[in-house]
């Protein structure tokens, strides 16, 4: 028989049906409000707002409980230019020769250019890597299971969580993104996931109205 201790379940207290509806309506409202922001305010976000954010990413379901997400937050200035050089160059080869025509065109009503210049302006970016090895404690090394769905999981809290701060983000997915691993000085055994931009919208910031589209209940789900 398997040796594992156990406790009791906390954080469950009992609430009836309507409560449970009432909350689960409040937190759709409020990321309902979220979205995708690529003109960012220079306006500093204190390190604890971000601190928080990421224990609550590091809270996620993960396979085998072993964590095998790494966030890397970016503050220098000189490693932000870096950052924003080598993503710009793999864009513009992706929209110059990489992408066809077929994406070209479901990009094109979001605006999107290989101008990152909000890689410089935002002040928060966080280089987020899945670990093909660790384990559930610092120091482990061991093979770690279902690593993109672990840190795909972790990625979506972090955003609830700035988000619920009054942040706006951006997921930016530059590819390769290699450039991440030597720059934020990762190990070979980590893989950029996306590099994750954070801050206050600039004042007089847009998105674009194609955005603002999201499929109905019945196209996004089924009772079988």
């Amino acid at each position: 028989m398997r040796d594992h201790s156990c406790q009791p379940l906390t954080g469950y207290d009992p609430i009836d049906d309507r409560e449970g509806l009432a909350r689960a309506a409040a937190f759709r409202a409020l990321m309902a409000g979220r979205r995708t922001v690529r003109e960012f305010s220079d306006r500093p976000v204190p390190r604890a707002i971000v601190e928080q954010a990421l224990l609550t990413a590091g809270s996620a379901p993960s396979g085998a409980n072993h964590q095998p997400w790494f966030f890397s937050v970016i503050e220098s200035a000189d490693a932000r230019a870096r950052i924003r050089a080598a993503a710009e160059a793999e864009e513009r080869e992706f929209y110059a020769t990489k992408a066809p025509q077929e994406w070209l065109d479901a990009l094109a009503p979001l605006g999107t250019d290989p101008e990152k210049g909000f890689l410089e302006v935002a002040p928060v970016l966080i280089a987020i890597f899945g670990q093909k090895r660790g384990g559930p404690n610092p120091g482990d090394d061991r093979k770690n299971y279902y690593v993109p769905e672990s840190v795909g999981i972790a990625t979506g809290l972090l955003i609830a969580a700035l988000h619920s701060a009054g942040l706006a983000t951006l997921t930016h997915t530059p590819a390769p993104m290699s450039f991440l691993v030597d720059i934020c000085g990762r190990p070979a055994g980590e893989k950029p996931f996306l590099l994750l931009v954070a801050g206050h919208p600039a004042a007089g910031a847009t998105v674009p109205t194609a955005a603002l589209n999201k499929k109905p209940l019945d196209a996004i789900a089924a009772w079988i």
